[in-house]
C-alpha cells in the first residue's frame, strides 16, 4: 500500500523553494564573502565552521518542531494525520524531530567515510590544499542537485513496501560488507568509464591553472586537473547516494525530513572533511559502526517494523541504537588505534 506522507511535495512546494533560498545564501555568504580567495583551510577555521553548520542544523530541527506542531494542528491536516502512524500534532511534531535528528546524525556518520575516499582522490590527482575547498565546494553543489532528484524519485518509489523492501536488502548487503568485506583499495580514476571518456574527448592542460577548471590555450578548450578532480568527487558522492539515501528513507519517509537532513549535512561536509583530514585513519573502526547501521537500518525496513502494533520501529530506539553503534566505535578506534604497519601509505593523508 502507498504511504501517506504528511508533508507532500506538490502542496508544500513554498516550503522547500524557501529552504533551498536559505540555503543559496549561505553557499553564496561562504564563497562571496568568508573564502572569496582560494586558500589553505586550516583545522581551527574547519572546527568553527563546523560548530556554525551543526548548530545551524539543530536549530533548524527546534524550529522545524514548532512549526509542525503548530501546522499538524490545523483542522486539514486532521485527515492526513489520522492516516499516518504518528499520533496527535504533538507526537507526530516530536517524531518528526527526532527523526530529523536520527536521519541528519546517519548521514554525516556514512559521510566520514565518504571524506576518506576525497582524501585520496586529492592524494592521487595530487591537489595542492589551498584548491581543495574550492573542489569540495562546487562538489557539494553539485552533490545537492543530484540528492534532491535521488530524493524527488524516492518520495515516489518509497510510498510502496516492495520497493522499501527491496532497499532494505540492498542496505542489508551493503552493511554486510562493510563488516566483513572490508573496503576496497580506494578509488581507481584511471579505470572510471566517465573520466575515461573526458580525458579522450576533452584535452586535459598538463598541470594546475590557478584555481579554474577549464580554459582556453591555443585556441581549443581544455580541462584542468581540477575539473576532472571535481568530476570524480561528484560520481563518487552518487555511488555513495545509493546508500545514504535508502538508510535516510529506512528512518522516515516523510521528503521534507529526508530533504532537509541531507542537505544539512551535505552542508557541513566540507568544513568536516578539513577536520578529519590529518586524522581519518585514526576512526579504522568506524567501518564497523557503519556496517551495523546500514543492516539496523535495512532489517528495521523488511523485518522489524512487524514487531510493533503500528508497524513502526520507535525513533528514539532507532536514534539510541545508532549513536551507540557510531560513539562506541569511534571510541574503540581511539583507545585501540592501528598499527603503524597496518596503515595506509602516509601520501594518502594530504600533503
Amino acid at each position: 500500500m502507498p504511504h501517506e506522507t504528511l508533508f507532500p511535495i506538490a502542496q508544500y512546494w513554498w516550503f522547500y523553494a524557501g529552504f533551498l533560498g536559505l540555503v543559496l545564501v549561505l553557499l553564496a555568504l561562504d564563497l562571496g564573502v568568508f573564502n572569496r580567495k582560494a586558500k589553505e583551510v586550516s583545522i581551527a577555521s574547519a572546527a568553527r565552521w563546523t560548530a556554525v553548520w551543526v548548530s545551524l542544523a539543530l536549530v533548524f530541527n527546534a524550529l522545524l518542531w514548532l512549526w509542525a506542531s503548530r501546522e499538524l494542528a490545523k483542522p486539514a491536516m486532521a485527515e492526513a494525520l489520522a492516516a499516518s502512524t504518528y499520533g496527535t500534532p504533538h507526537e507526530a511534531a516530536e517524531r518528526l524531530a527526532f527523526e530529523f535528528l536520527t536521519g541528519y546524525i546517519v548521514e554525516i556518520s556514512l559521510s566520514v567515510d565518504n571524506l576518506f575516499v576525497f582524501l585520496l582522490l586529492f592524494s592521487y590527482f595530487k591537489v595542492p590544499p589551498h584548491l581543495r575547498h574550492r573542489v569540495l565546494f562546487y562538489g557539494i553543489l553539485g552533490a545537492l542537485i543530484c540528492r534532491g532528484v535521488f530524493i524527488g524519485v524516492g518520495s515516489v518509489l518509497f510510498q510502496f513496501q516492495w520497493v522499501v523492501f527491496i532497499f532494505g536488502l540492498v542496505l542489508v548487503w551493503s552493511g554486510f560488507k562493510f563488516l566483513f568485506m572490508g573496503g576496497d583499495d580506494g578509488p581507481a580514476p584511471e579505470k572510471n568509464p566517465i573520466i575515461r571518456l573526458l580525458n579522450k574527448y576533452l584535452p586535459v592542460t598538463d598541470g594546475y591553472r590557478g584555481d579554474r577548471f577549464l580554459v582556453v590555450e591555443a585556441g581549443k578548450r581544455m580541462a584542468t586537473p581540477l575539473f576532472i578532480t571535481l568530476v570524480a568527487v561528484e560520481l563518487t558522492d552518487i555511488v555513495f547516494a545509493v546508500d545514504s539515501i535508502p538508510a535516510i528513507y529506512g528512518i522516515t519517509r516523510e521528503p521534507l525530513i529526508v530533504f532537509t537532513s541531507n542537505v544539512f549535512a551535505i552542508l557541513g561536509l566540507r568544513s568536516l572533511f578539513f577536520v578529519l583530514a590529518g586524522a581519518m585513519d585514526r576512526f579504522h573502526l568506524l567501518r564497523f559502526g557503519l556496517g551495523f547501521v546500514l543492516m539496523f537500518v535495512g532489517l528495521k525496513m523488511t523485518v522489524l517494523h512487524h514487531f510493533f502494533e503500528d508497524n513502526h520501529f520507535p525513533t528514539k530506539w532507532s536514534l539510541a541504537i545508532i549513536v551507540t553503534a557510531i560513539g562506541s566505535t569511534l571510541v574503540a578506534s581511539l583507545i585501540f588505534p592501528k598499527r603503524p604497519a597496518e596503515g595506509p601509505e602516509r601520501e594518502a593523508e594530504g600533503d
